[in-house]
């Protein structure tokens, strides 16, 4: 009898629980948007700002699952009239079903479907990739570092990935958990059997276990019994810190460029100590995250872009023809609530983040309209009057933008 490789059971995981659960006709109501993969950071971090989309844009959604991010990336090229394609790539038949009823329900035309293993990129006919998605997939496989060498293996050379994985501090108390429901209900018993069992025991974990007192994992509770299944009783399911991200991506010939929240990877942003924290954030990019990751604890995933392009590709406020945008935020509402010494407050899944913002920070937001440079938010508050000199300007913009940034609220654009 031949026994089912780990790839199998996971597809029969999806097949029988797609995850996240959604529902084709909330698609009338509502665009779920999210990180990565969102528009605005692919221009920013991957492309300097200066994407075209007057020219084609071909983006892979490698483990696209239920299509969050393969609808929102699809809907995003179609209203920018972009002559783009989005291929879909799912090993689960049930949730490709799901995207295809979600991108009927929107008319978007702009998707080609297929079914297969992300790890079989190398030899599929399906051309080269300016951008690739790959979101909560490469912790499910037996092997990550092969996935990410397949996804590299059909990205441009001047192309860019936005990956999610695990984050190994965050999920504190999940582990152990998982291994105590190996022997409490093992794959041999029936989903629903399995299921009930982990929903008790969770019920009556004492007080000291580690998963009871990391309040910050939910999908348990948010996600139903998909979330659960997801969470507790998978068959391939491993974190990851910092550094071996790096040397997984580096292994495959990326450069991480970002990490997102970048706030969330600073050490200053944990330590109040001025010698530490600024002794700390003199370290380059990925020393500065694995000692916010270690300080903070808290870090339950890791979003990050990284490049195959040998240049900085992430888009930088110093050129005034830069035009700021904010992320799924309306200026006006933004900047009624910039009140002048009212800091910026922001949770970090329990750390309590503040940021004092300039004397301007109301009145440049409320100039953001995604067409304006900065040197034309200048111009246009200067009419109003009352406006410093251009340095100081300056400085009070980048002070803002680098901690709107920071909580993803603000990036960059180039007219092209």
């Amino acid at each position: 009898m031949t026994l089912p490789s780990p790839m199998d059971e996971v597809r029969a995981q999806y097949e029988a629980l797609p995850y996240p659960p959604r529902d084709p006709r909330d698609e009338a109501i509502r665009l779920i948007t999210g990180t990565p993969s969102h528009i605005l950071e692919i221009n920013h971090y991957l492309f300097s700002g200066r994407l075209n989309f007057m020219r084609p844009f071909r983006a892979l959604v490698a483990g696209a699952g239920t299509g969050d991010a393969c609808i929102m990336l699809a809907q995003q090229l179609a209203d920018r009239r972009c002559p783009g394609e989005v291929v879909y790539l799912d090993i689960s038949t049930a949730s490709r079903q799901i995207c295809e009823a979600r991108a009927k329900a929107r008319g978007l035309r702009n998707i080609n479907f297929l079914t297969g293993s992300l790890l079989d990129l190398p030899s599929m006919p399906i051309g080269q990739f300016d951008y690739i998605d790959c979101t909560g997939v490469l912790h499910h496989l037996p092997d990550p570092a092969a996935g990410m060498r397949a996804l590299s293996s059909v990205l441009h050379q001047e192309g860019g990935v936005g990956v999610m994985l695990y984050g190994e501090y965050g999920r504190s108390g999940v582990y152990p958990l998982q291994e105590l429901l190996r022997t409490l209900a093992p794959l041999s018993m029936a989903l629903e059997d399995r299921i009930a069992m982990a929903k008790r025991l969770i019920r009556f974990l004492p007080t000291t276990n580690l998963f009871r007192r990391n309040p910050y994992l939910n999908d348990h509770v948010t996600g139903g019994d998909a979330g659960l299944y997801d969470l507790l009783l998978h068959s391939q399911d491993r974190a990851f810190a910092v550094p071996e991200i790096n040397a997984m991506a580096q292994q495959a010939g990326l450069r991480i460029v970002a990490f997102l929240e970048p706030v969330r990877y600073e050490p200053a942003t944990y330590m109040s100590d001025p010698i530490i924290a600024r002794q700390a954030s003199s370290l380059p990019l990925i020393e500065r995250a694995t000692f916010a990751e270690r300080l903070a604890g808290n870090l339950r995933t890791h979003v990050f872009y990284a490049t195959r392009a040998g240049f900085d590709t992430v888009a930088r406020p110093e050129d005034t023809s830069a035009i700021p945008v904010l992320r799924e935020l309306d200026a006006q509402k933004l900047a009624a609530g910039l009140q002048p010494g009212t800091p910026l407050i922001a949770n970090l899944d329990g750390f309590p983040w503040r940021a004092q913002l300039p004397p301007l920070a109301g009145r440049i937001v409320s100039q953001i309209d995604g067409r304006k440079t900065v040197a034309e938010i200048y111009t246009a508050l200067g009419a109003q009057g009352g406006l410093p000199q251009w340095e100081d300007f300056y400085a009070q913009f980048e002070d803002l933008y680098v901690k709107l940034n920071g909580v993803n609220h603000l990036l960059l654009r180039f007219r092209t």
